[in-house]
């Protein structure tokens, strides 16, 4: 994280070079007349160093500027970005060596070229604005970020999550015992669990709170309807926040307010993995999958039992899988996907999303466009929506292997659902894998007839397939690009004669 005298420090040096290059002086002709040494010099417009008060008077005098105008943090108005972004929360949070970063290379990054780093930080800041890209937006994206650089699995945080169970004399097997979590966090972390106050309260209906912990109290609220899988998933973020010493957090969960640091959005991320690492022991549940895998057809009832056997969400099972699936089986080229619908009448939001290896073809579009109905994620969201109420929201697992138009890209896709009634919230959750040999390899039920090959895209207003049958809007898209190829060609035709 940037401190306040990193930034002051180069914004000084940016200032001083930028007003010895508009005297048309050298570096050397100023260490000269300021009785300095050039690398001294050197060092201060890089902000490596910050001039003691002599120095910086005597850097004034020969400026023909004033010691305050000089030392103030405003930079002149075309480097005004750079300051913009150099005192920005965002930065000045963003934990850069997460990063393999260095405070001093983005430094030096910045003063050696600050005309070509304004105008590229102008124009991350245009399209920032024009897409009301906030800094929510920024801390989640540069997560995601931090988790497909890391595969998406992180060693520490399973043996911090291996010792506490060990430590406590856990089992590491399934099923998880409830109450003995709730009882190391009310004795050994002296919270208080309340499942009263939250039941009814208009905001938790609102805002479909499962949980809120008072800080000044150590008193955990946690909603009465929570299922085992829901409320060890919430005492086990508890234990991590605690055990792995983390201090910014969330408070509410899901947490409805804006974020107030990267780091505050980290330390959810690892008190959340810390959770799913207690709930689903890393030893058992890959050869739980290696099982699935071995199935010379595709079995979703086997997926399904394996929500059962550790008492967990859909999610909470597909975001270990995420994890687990890099780390044991070398399946690298992995997308996660969730998609929300409020209601069976609503569209479809994808609300999460991760991409290792690179980006793959399914991915959030944020032009309010139809995203294909042919995915397997929404169409068990339909197929849910479809059946007859039973008064319980339905679990639904299915599978496809698309391939997708234009492209050589084929992926097996996992997906499970959970759907209520029509006027109720309905999710589902996505892994894929991107066909190659070592998928091949480990999945034998991979060639199974069930699973046949099909066409999707990424949104229907971007797709030209003319047969499909559940299109949800027109190939906009399509039919603008071919307008303008049309139009280009008629003037190419004209240059040419």
């Amino acid at each position: 994280m940037l401190n306040h005298g990193q930034v002051v420090r180069l914004i000084f040096g940016l200032k001083l070079r930028e007003l010895r290059q508009e005297r048309g002086l050298s570096p050397a002709e100023l260490a000269r007349a300021c009785d300095l040494s050039v690398s001294y010099l050197n060092e201060i417009e890089k902000g490596k160093k910050y001039p003691k008060a002599d120095k910086i008077l005597s850097l004034s005098k020969c400026l023909d500027i004033s010691y305050d105008q000089l030392t103030s943090t405003t930079l002149p108005r075309r480097l005004e970005p750079i300051a913009d972004l150099l005192q920005s929360q965002a930065l000045q949070e963003f934990p850069l060596q997460l990063y393999g970063l260095e405070p001093m290379q983005l430094f030096e990054l910045i003063a050696n070229a600050p005309a070509k780093m304004n105008a590229f930080i102008s124009t991350i800041f245009e399209i920032a604005r024009n897409y009301e890209l906030r800094q929510e937006h920024f801390f989640v994206a540069a997560l995601r970020s931090y988790k497909e650089m890391q595969d998406n699995y992180f060693e520490d945080l399973e043996q911090d999550a291996r010792t506490f169970v060990a430590s406590h004399q856990l089992a590491a097997a399934p099923p998880f015992d409830l109450a003995r979590l709730e009882a190391i966090l009310t004795q050994d972390y002296g919270y208080t669990i309340d499942r009263t106050t939250l039941a009814g309260h208009p905001v938790v209906l609102a805002g479909r709170l499962r949980s809120v912990f008072r800080p000044t109290t150590k008193t955990l609220l946690m909603i009465p309807t929570l299922s085992r899988g829901q409320q060890a998933f919430v005492l086990g973020r508890e234990l991590g926040f605690n055990y792995l010493k983390l201090k910014e957090r969330h408070y509410a969960s899901p947490n409805p307010l804006e974020p107030r640091s990267f780091e505050e959005v980290l330390n959810n991320f690892r008190a959340s993995y810390f959770a799913s690492v207690l709930l689903m022991d890393e030893d058992s549940l890959v050869r739980d999958v290696r099982g699935l895998f071995a199935a010379p057809t595709w079995q979703p009832e086997v997926l399904l039992a394996l929500l059962t056997r550790y008492e967990v969400s859909p999610e909470m099972l597909m975001q270990r899988l995420a994890a687990l699936l890099p780390k044991h089986f070398g399946l690298n080229s992995l997308f996660f996907l969730r998609f929300d619908q409020a209601t069976a009448d609503a569209p479809y939001h994808l609300t999460k999303e991760l991409h290792l290896s690179r980006l793959h073809n399914p991915h959030a579009n944020e032009q309010h466009e139809h995203y294909c109905r042919r995915w397997v994620s929404l169409q068990l969201l339909a197929e849910g929506r479809a059946l007859p109420p039973t008064g319980t929201p339905q679990i639904l697992a299915a599978a496809q292997r698309p391939q997708y138009l234009g492209t050589t890209d084929e992926y097996l896709c996992f997906s499970l659902a959970r759907v209520g009634t029509p006027t109720e919230p309905a999710m589902s959750v996505t892994i894929g894998l991107r066909c190659d040999d070592s998928l091949r390899q480990q999945v034998a039920f991979l060639p199974d007839p069930a699973l046949p090959l099909i066409t999707v895209n990424e949104t229907c207003e971007r797709c030209p397939l003319a047969d499909c049958t559940v299109r949800a809007a027109p190939p906009t898209q399509v039919q603008q690009a071919a307008r303008r190829a049309t139009f280009e060609a008629a003037v190419a035709e004209l240059v040419q004669g």
